[in-house]
């Protein structure tokens, strides 16, 4: 199959080892991966900050990189949340039918990582070897937004070496919330040393989730903390094999 990568600006900008682990991942088990060059931001921030007319060329310029694709996979819940979920609604008030047209077409071909894993190539053993106690934090969008399940959960149980441990109280938020932990700074702080309490009391070295954004929220705190447990994208768990395993340094 013919994937088409939508890295994200927060992958491209800061965290390209998700992107490069993606492409790993969808190359061992035997797909075409493309990155169409014109890609860029999602614009989910503008419309969740209500700024949903100023998205529109964000929006159009997203459906035209994606036109021409089989298959979008995204290593991000919250971006294929916006995507699937805000694209088409957008354009169609402040953009046009045509426009919202074209986005509803892509938003249908769209995949966060592990529902294309499981739903679209019906697989769960991915091959990965991680041999780290890791627990896992389902993210708001991907969780509320994409309900996407047990899916990651279901591809972490067949990472060979790993010791997977329940994070208590999982299903609540990290209080990143994008612009929300600028606006609500101390809200957000509280969240967080909530999440980080309960991450750190698993005993795991390794928290992982399919967002980079609540993976650097919550490995900023971790890391002030000295806590000894590093945040590792999904994506990167399941890349990770015993021929090329991913160095895990604690402190």
């Amino acid at each position: 199959m013919r994937v088409a990568l939508f890295v994200t600006c927060l992958v491209d900008g800061l965290f390209p080892d998700v992107g490069k682990a993606t492409v790993t991942l969808l190359e061992r088990l035997g797909h075409e991966v493309v990155v169409p060059r014109g890609q860029t931001c999602c614009g989910q921030m503008h419309v969740n900050t209500g700024y949903a007319r100023q998205a529109v060329p964000i929006i159009r310029n997203h459906v035209e990189a994606f036109a021409d694709a089989d298959v979008v996979v995204t290593p991000s819940g919250s971006c294929a949340g916006s995507i699937r979920h805000q694209h088409a609604d957008v354009a169609a008030e402040h953009g046009g039918r045509r426009l919202a047209a074209a986005a509803e077409e892509v938003a249908g071909k769209t995949y966060e990582l592990s529902e294309f894993l499981v739903d679209v190539l019906g697989v769960t053993d991915v091959g990965a070897y991680f041999p780290h106690r890791v627990t896992y934090h389902p993210t708001c969008h991907s969780l509320r937004i994409l309900r996407v399940g047990d899916r990651p959960l279901r591809l972490l149980r067949e990472v060979r070496g790993i010791d997977l441990v329940e994070l208590p109280s999982a299903d609540t938020c990290c209080g990143f919330g994008g612009t929300f932990a600028l606006k609500n700074a101390d809200t957000s702080t509280a969240m967080l040393a909530d999440k980080m309490t309960n991450i750190v009391g698993t005993g795991a070295r390794v928290v992982t989730a399919g967002d980079a954004s609540c993976l650097m929220h919550i490995g900023g705190g971790l890391s002030r903390l000295r806590a000894g447990v590093r945040p590792v994208h999904l994506a990167q768990v399941l890349a990770s094999t015993a021929a090329a395993p991913m160095a895990v340094a604690v402190r």
